[in-house]
């Protein structure tokens, strides 16, 4: 009872926990923090860890640690790999958008992949009652993202939604509240990153870092071939002569080093769209497909994908905060948040 009557003065959180970046809603206040799911950790001389920075200072730290100090994703493919780690970066993202007594516990909803385990649900159910929730609510991420895109996920049509996170790619069908197909994808952001980062090594010699290869997928990425080519200027390692090395590329060699992940996305694609029902196929084919999540900007990628189905494709009107805004409607309609959320 008295749990009860703490959660009407408490602000519940919805949470969008992704391999790359962490988004937090707060009820009544929106989106209260956006920061990459990055964790500093420095071990001491007894081999205890301490956690010694979170979100965007511990990523300005990737690649930059002495031997002490550890930056370390604990997400990884959309799933938590480091528990204890994972458990101390969700309490800091609560407690940081939780502005009031620590005794006043929120009620949380989660975004997970659809494709997740039951070993991996408890997983995250666990990390966040122990970083001080009062209820966990999980919502499949394809949901969340078409309820945060605005379509009308409760009416009996079909509409087809493909959210490309930093760790996986979800393709799904959504029809009266409920997911009629899903195909999760161990694809995206990441492994685009990974693609950039091993065509440079393989073509030119040059080992660049995780960042500098995330900042050549923003700055210059594209998925299908532009009339004007983009140049940017790169540093890293020369691996032969083993020196500090300056190179110019362009956006020809970033479309050839994506092609692979970028076909994994559109096979997924084709599969969801063979699989799916003759009467909500028709929908489909009136409404077309949403890209929502931090993937999806990639430049050209909807055209791809429109040339690839021969259906029209849409990028949602803020496609990086599709899923946070779809878990932060559900707690404005509880109703809706039962409809949709996933059963324990």
């Amino acid at each position: 009872m008295l749990d009860r009557l703490l959660g009407f003065f408490s602000d519940d959180l919805a949470i969008d926990l992704g391999t790359a970046n962490t988004l937090v809603y707060a009820k009544g206040r929106g989106i209260v923090s956006a920061e990459p799911s990055v964790v500093a950790v420095q071990t001491d001389a007894r081999g205890v860890n301490r956690v010694r920075a979170v979100g965007k200072e511990a990523k300005s730290m990737l690649g930059r640690t002495p031997g002490s100090i550890r930056a370390v994703r604990p997400l990884r493919d959309g799933v938590i790999a480091d528990f204890e780690i994972a458990e101390a970066m969700l309490r800091y993202f609560i407690q940081r958008a939780h502005n009031r007594s620590t005794l006043l516990r929120p009620r949380i909803v989660i975004s997970v992949p659809s494709g997740i385990t039951e070993v991996e649900k408890r997983a995250v159910r666990e990390s966040a009652l122990s970083a001080s929730a009062r209820e966990v609510y999980l919502l499949e991420e394809p949901m969340a993202a078409a309820i945060g895109a605005g379509l009308p996920i409760t009416e009996p049509s079909g509409n087809m939604i493909i959210d490309i996170g930093g760790g996986t790619t979800e393709v799904a069908v959504i029809s009266l509240a409920g997911i009629v197909y899903a195909n999760s994808v161990r694809v995206g952001g990441d492994k685009m990153d990974e693609a950039i980062l091993n065509y440079v090594k393989r073509k030119y010699n040059l080992l660049v870092g995780e960042r500098t290869s995330e900042l050549i997928k923003i700055e210059i990425g594209t998925a299908y071939p532009m009339d004007e080519q983009e140049t940017m200027i790169i540093k890293g390692r020369d691996l032969v002569a083993g020196v500090p090395k300056t190179l110019e590329i362009n956006t020809e060699d970033i479309r050839e080093a994506l092609v692979e992940p970028i076909n994994s996305i559109v096979e997924a694609t084709k599969i969801a769209l063979e699989r799916t029902p003759p009467e909500l196929a028709a929908d489909i084919a009136d409404k077309g497909i949403v890209l929502t999540g931090g993937g999806s900007m990639l430049r050209n990628l909807d055209i791809l994908l429109r040339e690839e189905t021969g259906l029209p494709v849409m990028l949602a009107e803020d496609p990086f905060t599709a899923v946070v805004m779809g878990c932060g409607r559900c707690l404005d309609e509880i109703d809706l948040l039962k409809d949709v959320t996933v059963k324990a």
